[in-house]
């Protein structure tokens, strides 16, 4: 079967808001065997929302519609979708109760536009909103399927778990696809693909499909079958083999995030961790509080942006600084140390780098960073040269730090430059 997602909001037109509906809804129908072929974005608009449901209607057997369900005026999803399929809106008394008591828990009173919410069409079927007071529906039209969702994300996710995928289940009989991810770092799409052409030539062979899928500082590489989880034990070999090929590069599976993998090593050994960061800002700190529990193992960040605080902090010598400069092997490499001493910790990383878009020099361009890695036992710095994209860089750095991080703990760590 063939599905379109159709978002609908100004704000996303002009990038107010990020569209993560569309790339969630993409991912989990793709999960269930459902082809996602066309995805749009348009206006708050009557004229562009009716042309948009007739095109889909016509090429899709499922059209998934987000947007435009809230209360205010602005929001006309529900009477465009009256017109389209002909019929008015009536309020819907469980949906109204639902509501009521939504507002009677908050303790606010509801208004005429809270009201309004209950007002569906007649001929749609309700899908019931357990997490807001847009209720979604379901209409049907020459054998294909349209259905209407609030924008909210943790809504729109919520209905579709709830009321929309068994419906989607049991009307298509759609097969599931079963696929697995393993998470790389640290080498780029090319130079992955190139190290892995033979793995990748015998996939295809066994008639499994591999997609790469690169965002800043990662590679995600899925294996998926069509015939669904038979091929579980096939696939898992062949993940198997590429994470011993390249343990410095393969961090995880699925929706592992690196933070928390070396999260997890350091809570396992019993280990501490502390950052001394410049280029990064406190993102690599960040990145490890964003997990909960992780007090178990990280204990603080000095964010030495400054040269003077470099030495006041975490010891670099000015001599250093002079000799060196901010960004250079020995510099992390005694702002590691430091910071080693100074916070108490098993383990210490620092970055210094030039993030850009100004600040390079034919000897130290924009991108280059150093990175340390220091315990009582060694320390280590490697040195990373990524790009003139400021953000992407910061990211990139937060990334490498993790993971050179994770190849010391788990003894795999190289000299060679990757």
């Amino acid at each position: 079967m063939q599905a379109e997602i159709i978002s609908i909001g100004d704000e996303l037109l002009i990038g107010q808001t990020i569209n993560t509906n569309a790339s969630w809804l993409g991912a989990e129908l793709a999960l269930r065997g459902v082809s996602v072929k066309w995805g749009v974005t348009i206006a708050d608009e009557k004229q562009a929302i009716l042309q948009a449901f007739d095109t889909a209607l016509k090429r899709s057997d499922l059209v998934i519609v987000t947007g435009g369900l809230g209360p205010t005026k602005d929001d006309i999803t529900k009477h465009t979708l009256c017109e389209y399929f002909d019929t008015t809106l009536e309020i819907n008394p469980e949906v109204l109760a639902r509501i009521e008591k939504i507002f009677q828990h908050r303790g606010k009173p509801m208004l005429e536009l809270n009201i309004q919410q209950a007002a569906l069409p007649k001929s749609c079927e309700v899908l019931h909103n357990h997490h807001g007071t847009a209720s979604g529906m379901w209409f049907e039209k020459n054998g294909s399927v349209l259905v209407s969702l609030p924008g909210v994300p943790y809504e729109m996710k919520g209905i579709m778990n709830d009321e929309v995928f068994h419906r989607l289940q049991e009307r298509y009989q759609v097969s599931s696809i079963y696929h697995q991810t393993i998470l790389t770092t640290g080498i780029g799409e090319s130079l992955l693909a190139e190290k892995m052409e033979d793995w990748e030539n015998r996939i295809r062979a066994a008639g499994l499909g591999l997609a790469y899928l690169p965002s800043p500082g990662m590679v995600k590489l899925r294996v998926s079958s069509p015939r669904g989880a038979a091929d579980a034990a096939l696939i898992e070999s062949y993940l198997e083999e590429i994470t011993l090929k390249l343990p410095y590069h393969v961090y995880g599976r699925e929706q592992d995030q690196l933070s928390s993998v070396v999260g997890a090593i350091l809570r396992e050994k019993g280990l501490t961790v502390g950052t001394v960061e410049s280029c990064t800002g406190g993102g690599l700190a960040e990145a490890f509080v964003e997990i909960p529990g992780a007090s178990d193992y990280f204990t603080g960040s000095f964010v030495t942006y400054s040269n003077a605080l470099k030495q006041k902090l975490s010891g670099v010598h000015a001599e250093t600084l002079e000799a060196h400069g901010a960004v250079s092997e020995e510099t992390v490499k005694e702002m590691s140390t430091g910071g080693l001493a100074q916070l108490g910790v098993d383990y210490c990383i620092s970055t210094s780098g030039i993030a850009g878009p100004d600040g390079g020099t034919a000897e130290k361009p924009v991108g280059m960073v150093w990175i340390s890695v220091a315990s009582k036992e060694k320390v280590v710095a490697k040195q990373f040269n990524f790009g003139n994209n400021r953000e992407r860089n910061i990211q990139m750095t937060i990334f490498a730090a993790l993971n050179l991080l994770r190849s010391v703990l788990l003894n795999i760590y190289t000299e060679k430059k990757l």
